[in-house]
């Protein structure tokens, strides 16, 4: 099963929602559903996130057996 702490990590820095998927060029819905797991996301938005957190990838997102 596939996890991401993007919500936790955002929160930690103080940002939006709104804010952080500004930043990375989403809609905010799409940054709503990449958090709730509705949405994997594909490489590039990996690496944006991880960009705008300042952390890494691997930090963000695993996988859970």
């Amino acid at each position: 099963m596939f996890k991401n702490t993007i919500k936790e990590s955002r929160q930690k820095r103080g940002l939006s929602q709104t804010k952080l998927a500004c930043q990375i060029g989403l809609a905010s819905t799409t940054m709503s559903n990449l958090e709730l797991g509705k949405l994997k996301p594909w490489p590039k938005v990996k690496k944006d996130i991880a960009r705008a957190l300042n952390t890494t990838e691997q930090e963000l997102f695993s996988s859970e057996t």
